[in-house]
Protein backbone atom coordinates (compact mmCIF):
# COMPACT_ATOMS: atom_id res chain seq x y z
CA UNK A 1 0.00 0.00 0.00
CA UNK A 2 1.31 3.07 -0.85
CA UNK A 3 1.16 6.10 1.96
CA UNK A 4 -0.27 9.07 0.25
CA UNK A 5 1.08 12.74 1.87
CA UNK A 6 0.31 16.41 1.49
CA UNK A 7 3.13 18.49 1.88
CA UNK A 8 1.59 22.26 2.19
CA UNK A 9 4.72 24.95 2.56
CA UNK A 10 3.86 28.61 0.99
CA UNK A 11 8.10 28.47 0.61
CA UNK A 12 9.77 26.06 -1.07
CA UNK A 13 12.97 25.70 -3.16
CA UNK A 14 14.37 27.80 -5.49
CA UNK A 15 12.88 30.18 -3.05
CA UNK A 16 14.93 31.57 -0.39
CA UNK A 17 13.80 30.81 3.13
CA UNK A 18 14.51 29.11 5.58
CA UNK A 19 11.06 27.39 5.52
CA UNK A 20 11.34 26.20 2.12
CA UNK A 21 15.13 24.51 2.72
CA UNK A 22 12.74 22.98 5.92
CA UNK A 23 9.98 21.65 3.75
CA UNK A 24 12.40 20.08 1.16
CA UNK A 25 14.90 18.57 3.55
CA UNK A 26 11.22 16.76 5.45
CA UNK A 27 10.57 15.52 1.63
CA UNK A 28 13.99 13.90 0.89
CA UNK A 29 13.90 12.38 4.61
CA UNK A 30 10.08 10.87 3.77
CA UNK A 31 11.34 9.70 0.32
CA UNK A 32 14.35 7.81 1.78
CA UNK A 33 12.64 6.47 4.75
CA UNK A 34 9.53 5.05 2.47
CA UNK A 35 11.23 4.33 -1.35
CA UNK A 36 8.43 3.61 -3.49
CA UNK A 37 6.22 2.96 -0.60
CA UNK A 38 5.16 6.83 -0.04
CA UNK A 39 3.39 9.64 -2.70
CA UNK A 40 4.16 12.87 -2.10
CA UNK A 41 2.01 16.20 -2.98
CA UNK A 42 3.88 19.45 -2.18
CA UNK A 43 1.80 22.67 -3.07
CA UNK A 44 3.70 25.55 -2.72
CA UNK A 45 3.55 28.57 -4.16
CA UNK A 46 6.07 30.38 -7.08
CA UNK A 47 9.47 31.94 -5.58
CA UNK A 48 8.09 34.78 -4.08
CA UNK A 49 9.89 35.08 -0.66
CA UNK A 50 11.94 38.16 -0.94
CA UNK A 51 10.55 41.19 -3.98
CA UNK A 52 14.74 41.44 -5.09
CA UNK A 53 14.98 37.58 -5.83
CA UNK A 54 13.46 36.02 -8.41
CA UNK A 55 13.82 32.14 -9.72
CA UNK A 56 12.19 30.31 -12.54
CA UNK A 57 10.51 27.53 -11.10
CA UNK A 58 7.95 24.79 -13.29
CA UNK A 59 4.35 25.59 -12.18
CA UNK A 60 3.71 21.62 -12.21
CA UNK A 61 7.12 19.56 -10.89
CA UNK A 62 6.60 16.09 -11.83
CA UNK A 63 9.35 13.09 -10.24
CA UNK A 64 8.70 9.53 -9.58
CA UNK A 65 6.16 9.11 -6.50
CA UNK A 66 6.64 13.26 -5.89
CA UNK A 67 4.57 16.02 -7.39
CA UNK A 68 5.24 19.42 -6.89
CA UNK A 69 2.26 21.95 -7.56
CA UNK A 70 3.57 25.67 -7.55
CA UNK A 71 0.54 28.74 -7.09
CA UNK A 72 1.44 31.82 -8.82
CA UNK A 73 0.64 34.40 -5.65
CA UNK A 74 0.42 38.05 -6.01
CA UNK A 75 4.02 40.15 -5.72
CA UNK A 76 4.41 41.96 -1.71
CA UNK A 77 6.70 43.44 -0.39
CA UNK A 78 6.40 42.21 3.02
CA UNK A 79 3.83 44.33 4.27
CA UNK A 80 0.61 43.08 5.89
CA UNK A 81 -2.10 44.03 3.37
CA UNK A 82 0.23 42.03 0.03
CA UNK A 83 0.92 39.16 2.19
CA UNK A 84 -2.75 38.53 3.46
CA UNK A 85 -3.79 39.07 -0.04
CA UNK A 86 -0.76 36.35 -1.36
CA UNK A 87 -1.54 33.84 1.28
CA UNK A 88 -5.72 34.44 0.03
CA UNK A 89 -4.06 33.62 -3.37
CA UNK A 90 -2.58 30.87 -2.30
CA UNK A 91 -4.97 29.34 -0.01
CA UNK A 92 -7.91 29.59 -2.25
CA UNK A 93 -5.76 27.60 -4.87
CA UNK A 94 -4.67 24.67 -2.34
CA UNK A 95 -8.20 24.35 -1.62
CA UNK A 96 -9.13 23.98 -5.18
CA UNK A 97 -6.29 21.79 -6.36
CA UNK A 98 -6.46 19.05 -3.57
CA UNK A 99 -10.71 19.57 -3.30
CA UNK A 100 -11.14 15.92 -5.13
CA UNK A 101 -7.84 13.77 -3.93
CA UNK A 102 -7.72 11.87 -0.92
CA UNK A 103 -4.45 11.79 1.62
CA UNK A 104 -3.36 9.47 4.24
CA UNK A 105 -2.11 12.58 5.89
CA UNK A 106 -1.51 16.11 5.78
CA UNK A 107 1.99 18.09 6.69
CA UNK A 108 1.78 21.80 7.45
CA UNK A 109 4.94 23.59 8.03
CA UNK A 110 3.72 27.11 8.95
CA UNK A 111 5.34 30.32 10.74
CA UNK A 112 2.73 32.46 10.18
CA UNK A 113 0.20 30.14 11.53
CA UNK A 114 -2.15 30.32 8.17
CA UNK A 115 -0.71 27.49 6.75
CA UNK A 116 -1.32 25.56 9.46
CA UNK A 117 -5.13 26.36 9.61
CA UNK A 118 -4.92 25.50 5.74
CA UNK A 119 -3.71 21.99 6.32
CA UNK A 120 -6.38 21.69 9.18
CA UNK A 121 -9.14 22.93 6.77
CA UNK A 122 -7.94 20.26 4.32
CA UNK A 123 -7.15 17.73 7.04
CA UNK A 124 -10.58 17.83 7.89
CA UNK A 125 -12.28 17.57 4.80
CA UNK A 126 -10.16 14.81 4.06
CA UNK A 127 -10.69 13.27 7.11
CA UNK A 128 -6.97 11.93 7.36
CA UNK A 129 -4.05 13.02 10.08
CA UNK A 130 -2.65 16.12 10.62
CA UNK A 131 1.25 17.15 11.59
CA UNK A 132 1.58 20.81 12.07
CA UNK A 133 5.07 22.15 12.22
CA UNK A 134 5.51 25.14 13.94
CA UNK A 135 7.82 27.67 13.23
CA UNK A 136 6.58 30.88 15.09
CA UNK A 137 3.83 31.62 17.17
CA UNK A 138 1.87 34.28 15.61
CA UNK A 139 -0.78 35.23 18.00
CA UNK A 140 1.88 36.33 20.46
CA UNK A 141 4.31 37.94 17.88
CA UNK A 142 1.25 40.30 16.08
CA UNK A 143 1.07 41.90 19.60
CA UNK A 144 4.33 43.51 19.72
CA UNK A 145 4.86 44.00 16.41
CA UNK A 146 1.10 46.14 15.86
CA UNK A 147 0.89 49.15 17.75
CA UNK A 148 -1.03 48.27 21.29
CA UNK A 149 -5.00 49.02 20.25
CA UNK A 150 -4.16 46.88 16.87
CA UNK A 151 -1.97 44.10 18.17
CA UNK A 152 -5.20 43.13 20.56
CA UNK A 153 -7.68 43.23 18.10
CA UNK A 154 -5.18 41.18 15.94
CA UNK A 155 -4.42 38.48 18.30
CA UNK A 156 -8.40 37.74 19.69
CA UNK A 157 -8.97 37.24 15.76
CA UNK A 158 -6.35 34.76 15.62
CA UNK A 159 -6.24 33.03 19.08
CA UNK A 160 -9.57 31.33 18.28
CA UNK A 161 -8.17 29.79 14.37
CA UNK A 162 -4.86 28.97 16.57
CA UNK A 163 -6.93 27.12 19.37
CA UNK A 164 -8.75 25.03 16.37
CA UNK A 165 -6.25 24.63 14.04
CA UNK A 166 -4.05 22.86 17.17
CA UNK A 167 -7.50 21.25 18.69
CA UNK A 168 -7.50 19.26 14.55
CA UNK A 169 -3.76 18.42 14.72
CA UNK A 170 -3.12 14.83 15.25
CA UNK A 171 0.44 16.01 16.27
CA UNK A 172 2.78 18.91 16.64
CA UNK A 173 6.18 19.85 16.13
CA UNK A 174 7.71 22.73 17.47
CA UNK A 175 11.14 24.57 16.33
CA UNK A 176 12.06 26.05 18.92
CA UNK A 177 11.86 24.42 22.61
CA UNK A 178 11.16 28.01 23.67
CA UNK A 179 8.04 27.62 22.35
CA UNK A 180 6.85 25.40 25.06
CA UNK A 181 6.14 27.16 27.82
CA UNK A 182 3.53 29.46 25.84
CA UNK A 183 2.22 26.04 24.13
CA UNK A 184 2.15 24.03 27.22
CA UNK A 185 0.20 26.74 29.05
CA UNK A 186 -2.97 27.62 26.71
CA UNK A 187 -2.88 23.43 25.47
CA UNK A 188 -2.15 21.65 28.86
CA UNK A 189 -2.23 17.75 28.72
CA UNK A 190 -1.03 18.05 24.46
CA UNK A 191 2.48 17.01 23.94
CA UNK A 192 4.74 18.55 21.47
CA UNK A 193 7.94 17.06 19.50
CA UNK A 194 10.85 19.54 19.37
CA UNK A 195 12.67 18.65 16.00
CA UNK A 196 14.40 22.24 15.44
CA UNK A 197 16.13 23.19 12.28
CA UNK A 198 19.49 22.35 11.07
CA UNK A 199 22.81 22.78 9.28
CA UNK A 200 21.86 21.58 6.16
CA UNK A 201 24.24 19.57 4.18
CA UNK A 202 25.40 21.86 1.48
CA UNK A 203 26.98 23.98 4.61
CA UNK A 204 28.50 20.49 6.20
CA UNK A 205 30.23 19.57 3.06
CA UNK A 206 31.89 23.02 3.26
CA UNK A 207 32.62 22.76 6.63
CA UNK A 208 34.20 19.36 6.28
CA UNK A 209 35.96 19.68 3.11
CA UNK A 210 39.63 21.12 2.55
CA UNK A 211 39.75 25.29 3.37
CA UNK A 212 40.49 27.38 0.29
CA UNK A 213 43.30 29.41 2.09
CA UNK A 214 42.53 32.24 3.99
CA UNK A 215 41.99 35.31 2.67
CA UNK A 216 44.96 37.65 3.31
CA UNK A 217 43.18 40.32 6.24
CA UNK A 218 43.56 43.77 5.82
CA UNK A 219 45.04 46.25 8.25
CA UNK A 220 42.02 47.99 8.26
CA UNK A 221 38.61 47.29 8.69
CA UNK A 222 37.00 44.31 9.80
CA UNK A 223 34.63 42.08 7.56
CA UNK A 224 31.25 41.64 8.95
CA UNK A 225 28.52 39.68 6.94
CA UNK A 226 24.98 40.00 7.72
CA UNK A 227 22.89 37.30 5.94
CA UNK A 228 19.40 36.81 6.04
CA UNK A 229 15.90 39.08 6.35
CA UNK A 230 16.07 42.63 6.84
CA UNK A 231 12.36 43.15 8.98
CA UNK A 232 11.03 44.58 11.74
CA UNK A 233 11.88 41.26 13.55
CA UNK A 234 15.28 41.46 12.83
CA UNK A 235 15.63 44.97 14.10
CA UNK A 236 18.83 46.13 12.34
CA UNK A 237 17.07 49.78 11.92
CA UNK A 238 17.27 50.01 15.21
CA UNK A 239 20.86 49.08 15.97
CA UNK A 240 22.77 49.41 12.97
CA UNK A 241 23.35 52.88 12.34
CA UNK A 242 24.28 54.20 15.41
CA UNK A 243 26.92 50.85 15.56
CA UNK A 244 28.55 51.70 12.00
CA UNK A 245 28.90 55.27 12.79
CA UNK A 246 30.76 53.99 16.31
CA UNK A 247 32.65 51.50 14.67
CA UNK A 248 33.49 53.59 11.58
CA UNK A 249 37.50 52.87 11.33
CA UNK A 250 37.10 49.69 12.50
CA UNK A 251 34.30 47.63 10.71
CA UNK A 252 32.44 47.29 7.51
CA UNK A 253 29.36 45.92 7.46
CA UNK A 254 28.43 43.73 4.19
CA UNK A 255 24.28 42.85 4.42
CA UNK A 256 22.78 40.41 2.52
CA UNK A 257 19.09 40.39 2.22
CA UNK A 258 15.54 41.83 1.64
CA UNK A 259 12.55 42.45 3.53
CA UNK A 260 9.96 44.85 5.23
CA UNK A 261 12.18 46.91 6.99
CA UNK A 262 14.98 47.14 4.40
CA UNK A 263 13.59 51.10 2.95
CA UNK A 264 13.46 52.12 6.79
CA UNK A 265 17.37 50.83 7.22
CA UNK A 266 18.38 52.64 4.12
CA UNK A 267 16.31 55.97 5.10
CA UNK A 268 18.07 55.69 8.81
CA UNK A 269 21.14 55.16 7.25
CA UNK A 270 21.70 58.06 5.13
CA UNK A 271 20.26 59.98 7.43
CA UNK A 272 22.90 59.06 10.06
CA UNK A 273 25.61 59.55 6.92
CA UNK A 274 26.65 56.15 7.42
CA UNK A 275 29.33 55.09 4.80
CA UNK A 276 30.21 51.86 6.30
CA UNK A 277 27.51 49.04 5.61
CA UNK A 278 27.17 48.19 1.97
CA UNK A 279 24.00 46.06 1.44
CA UNK A 280 23.38 43.41 -1.31
CA UNK A 281 19.95 41.31 -2.32
CA UNK A 282 19.89 37.78 -1.62
CA UNK A 283 21.86 35.18 -3.32
CA UNK A 284 22.00 31.70 -3.54
CA UNK A 285 23.58 30.02 -0.61
CA UNK A 286 26.62 28.68 -3.01
CA UNK A 287 27.14 32.07 -3.30
CA UNK A 288 26.45 32.83 0.06
CA UNK A 289 29.42 30.35 1.11
CA UNK A 290 31.67 32.16 -0.96
CA UNK A 291 30.73 35.63 1.13
CA UNK A 292 31.18 33.90 4.33
CA UNK A 293 34.33 32.69 3.68
CA UNK A 294 35.47 36.34 2.82
CA UNK A 295 34.34 37.61 6.04
CA UNK A 296 36.08 38.31 9.78
CA UNK A 297 32.95 38.14 11.46
CA UNK A 298 28.84 36.71 11.01
CA UNK A 299 26.17 39.02 12.69
CA UNK A 300 23.21 38.00 13.79
CA UNK A 301 20.50 40.05 15.05
CA UNK A 302 16.80 40.07 16.53
CA UNK A 303 14.67 42.91 17.76
CA UNK A 304 14.21 43.56 21.21
CA UNK A 305 10.76 42.47 21.48
CA UNK A 306 9.30 39.36 24.15
CA UNK A 307 7.88 37.50 21.62
CA UNK A 308 11.56 36.92 19.78
CA UNK A 309 13.01 35.56 23.34
CA UNK A 310 11.29 32.37 22.47
CA UNK A 311 12.78 31.98 18.67
CA UNK A 312 15.69 29.54 17.70
CA UNK A 313 16.81 31.49 14.47
CA UNK A 314 17.63 29.15 11.39
CA UNK A 315 20.62 31.40 10.34
CA UNK A 316 22.53 30.24 13.66
CA UNK A 317 22.76 27.29 12.73
CA UNK A 318 24.12 28.16 9.14
CA UNK A 319 26.42 30.87 10.83
CA UNK A 320 27.66 28.10 13.52
CA UNK A 321 28.42 25.71 10.20
CA UNK A 322 31.29 27.95 9.66
CA UNK A 323 34.02 28.52 10.82
CA UNK A 324 33.84 31.93 11.85
CA UNK A 325 33.30 34.13 14.77
CA UNK A 326 29.35 34.91 15.68
CA UNK A 327 28.69 38.76 16.93
CA UNK A 328 24.89 38.43 17.87
CA UNK A 329 22.54 40.26 19.41
CA UNK A 330 20.19 37.51 21.09
CA UNK A 331 18.61 37.41 24.30
CA UNK A 332 15.88 34.37 25.51
CA UNK A 333 16.16 31.14 24.35
CA UNK A 334 18.22 31.38 21.40
CA UNK A 335 20.78 33.43 23.49
CA UNK A 336 20.90 30.29 26.03
CA UNK A 337 21.33 27.79 23.12
CA UNK A 338 23.87 29.73 21.69
CA UNK A 339 26.31 30.31 24.65
CA UNK A 340 25.54 26.68 25.80
CA UNK A 341 26.37 25.06 22.52
CA UNK A 342 28.49 27.52 20.28
CA UNK A 343 32.01 28.06 20.71
CA UNK A 344 33.96 31.41 19.91
CA UNK A 345 30.40 33.78 20.24
CA UNK A 346 29.73 36.96 21.50
CA UNK A 347 26.74 38.15 22.42
CA UNK A 348 24.87 41.24 23.63
CA UNK A 349 21.27 42.67 24.60
CA UNK A 350 19.12 43.22 21.48
CA UNK A 351 19.12 47.16 20.29
CA UNK A 352 22.15 47.86 22.83
CA UNK A 353 24.91 49.70 20.92
CA UNK A 354 27.06 49.65 23.88
CA UNK A 355 26.94 46.01 24.83
CA UNK A 356 27.45 45.20 21.00
CA UNK A 357 30.69 47.00 20.89
CA UNK A 358 32.26 45.36 23.93
CA UNK A 359 30.78 42.09 22.64
CA UNK A 360 32.97 42.56 19.59
CA UNK A 361 35.50 43.29 21.81
CA UNK A 362 35.22 39.93 23.59
CA UNK A 363 35.50 37.98 19.87
CA UNK A 364 38.31 36.11 18.82
CA UNK A 365 39.09 36.28 15.17
CA UNK A 366 39.91 33.73 14.63
CA UNK A 367 38.97 30.41 12.65
CA UNK A 368 37.23 27.85 15.56
CA UNK A 369 36.12 24.72 14.55
CA UNK A 370 32.64 23.49 15.40
CA UNK A 371 32.03 19.94 14.08
CA UNK A 372 30.91 18.63 17.01
CA UNK A 373 27.83 21.08 16.86
CA UNK A 374 27.36 20.26 12.54
CA UNK A 375 27.06 16.68 13.47
CA UNK A 376 24.66 17.16 16.35
CA UNK A 377 22.54 19.33 14.45
CA UNK A 378 22.84 17.86 10.56
CA UNK A 379 19.21 18.91 9.21
CA UNK A 380 19.64 15.33 7.74
CA UNK A 381 19.61 13.53 10.78
CA UNK A 382 17.12 15.37 12.43
CA UNK A 383 14.79 15.25 8.81
CA UNK A 384 15.13 11.65 9.32
CA UNK A 385 13.86 11.41 12.90
CA UNK A 386 11.30 13.73 12.23
CA UNK A 387 10.14 11.61 9.24
CA UNK A 388 10.08 8.57 11.14
CA UNK A 389 7.19 10.62 13.52
CA UNK A 390 5.33 12.02 10.72
CA UNK A 391 4.91 8.27 9.27
CA UNK A 392 3.68 7.52 12.84
CA UNK A 393 0.32 9.02 12.05
CA UNK A 394 -0.59 7.31 8.82
CA UNK A 395 -2.20 4.30 9.20
CA UNK A 396 -1.05 2.75 6.02
CA UNK A 397 2.28 3.24 8.02
CA UNK A 398 1.54 1.63 10.66
CA UNK A 399 -0.54 -1.28 9.39
CA UNK A 400 3.05 -2.12 7.55
CA UNK A 401 5.04 -1.30 10.77
CA UNK A 402 2.72 -3.26 13.72
CA UNK A 403 6.11 -3.71 15.40
CA UNK A 404 6.33 0.00 15.71
CA UNK A 405 4.76 2.04 19.01
CA UNK A 406 4.62 5.38 19.96
CA UNK A 407 6.85 4.74 23.09
CA UNK A 408 9.97 3.35 20.28
CA UNK A 409 9.90 7.08 18.51
CA UNK A 410 13.14 8.45 18.64
CA UNK A 411 14.62 11.25 20.83
CA UNK A 412 14.40 14.74 20.21
CA UNK A 413 17.40 16.59 19.25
Amino acid sequence: MTTRILLLSFYYPPDLSAGSFRAEALVNALRAELGDLIEIEVVTTQPNRYHSFTANAVSIERLPLLTIRRIDVPAHRSGIRDQAQSFASFAINALKITRHKKYDLVFATSSRLMTAFLGAMIAKRNGCGLYLDIRDIFVDTLRELLPSRWGKLAASIFSPIERWTVKQATRINLISPGFLPYFTTRYPGRKFTLYTNGVDDLFIEHSQASQLPSPEKSPQRLQVVYAGNIGTGQGLHQILPELAIRLTDKVEFHLIGAGGALETLKKALEHAEVENVRISPPMKRDQLLRVYHQADVLFLHLNNLKAFRRVLPSKLFEYAATDKPIWGGLSGYAGRFAQKRITNVALFPPCDVEAAIQALQRLEIKKTSRLDFVQQFSRRSIKKKMAQDVLQISPKYLSRSSCTNLSTLPEND
